[in-house]
C-alpha cells in the first residue's frame, strides 16, 4: 500500500514538472513571437519533400544605430543578424522567403541586412508586399529572386541627413560614398544598371516635392529592378524551385 502511494506521490510530481516545463515553453514561444514576428515551423513541415522553409519578417522601419519611439512599428537589425546566423547554420532549414513591407530607415543597418541575406548560401526570395521604399530597395533585391505585388511601391531617392550613422560629421562626401554603396550594391543584385539606377534615384520631374522616382509593381518589373510581379504562391513555388535545384547541385558534387 504503501510502495503504490509513493508511486501515485512521483507520477503526480512528474505530470507537475512536465506541465510546468511546457507552460515556459509556451511562454517561450509567445515572447520570441512577440518580440521577432517569429514562430517555429510546425513539426509537419519538416517533413515536406519540396522543402523546409523559414519565413523572414522585414517590415515597418528599420532600426538601427537609433532607437526609435515605442509606438513606431520596426524590424531591428540587432535581432536580424544573429536570426540569419542561425538559419545559415541549421540543416532543417533548406530556403528563406522573406516578406517586405517597410518604408526605409537606418541606412546603414538596412545595407548590413542586405549583405546578410545576399551572403546566405541556401537559396532566398523575396516578396515586396504594400511597399519597399529607400533602403528597403536593397532588401528587396538581395536575395536570389524578387517579386513584387501589383500594387506594391517602392520609392527610389537619395540618401537623406537623418538615420544614418550617429556622432559623426555627416560630408557631402560621406553621403555620396555611401549613395554610391547602395547603387553598386542594387546593381550587383538585380538587372538594373547602376546609370539606370542613378536616374532614377536623381529623377526631379516624378516627385511634387523631392527627388526620386516611385515605382508601382509591374513598373519595377520593367525596370528590371524586380524579377517578376507575384504573390505568397508565386514566390513560395519559385523558392521550392531553388532549393530542388541546390539538392541536386549538392548530390553531384557528392
Amino acid at each position: 500500500m504503501h510502495e503504490e502511494m509513493k508511486e501515485q506521490e512521483q507520477k503526480k510530481n512528474q505530470e507537475q514538472a512536465d506541465a510546468s516545463n511546457e507552460n515556459k515553453n509556451d511562454e517561450q514561444k509567445i515572447a520570441i513571437l512577440r518580440e521577432l514576428g517569429q514562430t517555429e515551423l510546425p513539426e509537419n513541415s519538416k517533413k515536406n519533400p519540396r522543402g523546409n522553409i523559414h519565413c523572414l519578417t522585414i517590415i515597418g522601419q528599420i532600426e538601427g544605430h537609433i532607437v526609435l519611439p515605442p509606438q513606431n512599428k520596426t524590424t531591428k537589425y540587432e535581432h536580424l543578424l544573429p536570426q540569419m546566423a542561425a538559419i545559415e547554420n541549421d540543416p532543417q532549414i533548406d530556403g528563406v522567403l522573406i516578406l517586405l513591407n517597410t518604408v526605409g530607415g537606418d541606412v546603414e543597418a538596412g545595407l548590413a541586412i542586405s549583405e546578410m541575406i545576399a551572403s546566405l548560401d541556401k537559396p532566398t526570395v523575396s516578396l515586396v508586399l504594400g511597399g519597399g521604399h529607400s533602403i528597403g530597395v536593397p532588401l528587396a533585391v538581395a536575395s536570389n529572386y524578387s517579386f513584387i505585388a501589383p500594387s506594391a511601391t517602392m520609392t527610389i531617392h537619395p540618401v537623406r541627413m537623418s538615420g544614418t550613422v550617429i556622432g559623426v560629421a555627416q560630408t557631402y562626401e560621406y553621403f555620396d560614398k555611401m549613395q554610391e554603396r547602395i547603387v553598386a550594391f542594387v546593381a550587383n543584385n538585380s538587372k538594373i544598371s547602376k546609370e539606370r539606377f542613378k536616374n532614377l534615384m536623381l529623377d526631379t520631374g516624378k516627385l511634387a516635392k523631392d527627388v526620386g522616382t516611385i515605382l508601382i509593381g509591374e513598373e519595377a518589373v520593367q525596370e528590371k529592378l524586380i524579377d517578376e510581379i507575384g504573390g505568397l504562391s508565386q514566390a513560395m513555388n519559385k523558392l521550392y524551385e531553388l532549393i530542388q535545384q541546390r539538392k541536386l547541385t549538392m548530390s553531384k558534387e557528392e
